[in-house]
């Protein structure tokens, strides 16, 4: 049995090889992530050395980032024909809950998210719920979508009950990384460690932003129980 107060680095624990990064701003000049394709492509080497295999490329929409379905296919394909390496690329989005998810929402302009394209990947205001939260994640079911929660485990004003809520009504968590690694701080490191261990998380993804991010992020130590946890989410691979 592996010594459980050992850590190890992310790096060289083995969860990355083949693995899927479920949530990147990775895609170039289309939100606050990446700002060039030469980053970009820097990135998806380095990714390739870390032997994973999939990246979910999820740029951010929202009313303050109103990136539009065409544009965002448009830059996707632009980054597919510059990417020449073995790492399948998806497109998706990080939509924030707002007035304009619910218009596009109606109108079915999405980025689908998953294997299936059955899911849409979704965040709110680390601070405050939106307005209707839990009417919005019953409409996105209604229009045949399961509702992917970005890294529930940053949001300050969800309680135990609010997450044992969403996953009753099926909503999927996404983890970040980074969370674990203590990125955002020790609250949000303890409670992403907690849903961990209770096999909370649906998928997880490095939300990784910058190439400094990465850096940081590839030589951090993870304990051992997390290692293991994290071989257990059955969609992180």
């Amino acid at each position: 049995m592996w010594p459980f107060t050992r850590t190890q680095r992310l790096d060289r624990c083995g969860i990355l090889q083949g693995a899927t990064d479920w949530h990147s701003h990775i895609l170039p000049g289309v939100d606050d992530g990446v700002k060039t394709m030469e980053e970009s492509l820097e990135i998806l080497d380095i990714y390739e050395a870390l032997g994973i295999h999939k990246v979910w490329l999820t740029p951010h929409i929202m009313e303050d980032i109103p990136n539009t379905t065409s544009h965002l296919r448009q830059r996707f394909e632009e980054l597919r024909a510059a990417y020449t390496g073995p790492i399948t690329l998806r497109l998706s989005a990080e939509n924030m809950i707002d007035a304009l998810f619910q218009r596009r929402l109606d109108s079915g302009d999405l980025l689908p998210y998953g294997d299936q394209a059955d899911a849409l990947l979704v965040e709110t205001s680390y601070f405050t719920p939106p307005m209707n939260l839990y009417g919005t994640l019953e409409q996105i079911k209604a229009h045949g979508y399961h509702p992917v929660l970005a890294h529930p485990e940053r949001y300050v004003y969800m309680t135990d009950d609010d997450h044992r809520r969403l996953r009753k009504l099926g909503v999927r968590f996404q983890l970040n990384i980074g969370s674990l690694l203590g990125t955002y701080g020790p609250n949000v490191q303890k409670l992403a460690r907690e849903l961990l261990r209770d096999s909370q998380y649906d998928c997880a993804g490095s939300d990784i932003h910058t190439i400094r991010c990465l850096q940081r992020h590839r030589h951090a130590p993870l304990p051992y129980k997390d290692i293991v946890a994290l071989n257990k989410i059955p969609q992180n691979q």
